[in-house]
């Protein structure tokens, strides 16, 4: 097995995981467990946030104003094990106290070292 085999296995377990506990509602350990201390954050076109504090803060505001989760699936997900990065398509529909009810497609764009992602750029939604 290649070494560009192995990590695309990697990723793609790590990034599965990911998603999995994201798709329980364990969002607020999942971004514990996989993302790095210095990971920026990116919403589309947006200000950067970085850290893994600031970005946990924004996950606990995102968690904290959901008046009704309906439902997330994972469409697709890519690897490109030469550059660590990882896709994936989510679909979303939920109520937030702020945002209203929203429905959407969006793609998570993440760069990893080792376990950790380290820069992660959201697209649409």
């Amino acid at each position: 097995m290649s070494q560009t085999t192995t990590r695309h296995d990697e990723l793609l377990a790590l990034v599965t995981e990911l998603n999995n506990m994201i798709l329980k509602g364990e969002i607020l350990p999942a971004h514990e467990k996989f993302y790095a201390e210095g990971c920026i954050q990116m919403e589309n076109e947006e200000m950067v946030f970085e850290g893994k504090e600031l970005n946990r803060k924004r996950e606990e505001e995102f968690v904290n104003n959901l008046t009704e989760f309906r439902g997330a699936e994972v469409k697709s997900v890519g690897v490109d094990a030469e550059n660590n990065v990882t896709f994936v398509e989510w679909w979303m529909d939920y109520t937030h106290k702020e945002w209203g009810v929203r429905n959407y497609q969006q793609v998570s764009v993440a760069r990893w070292e080792g376990d950790k992602i380290v820069h992660e750029r959201y697209y649409g939604g």
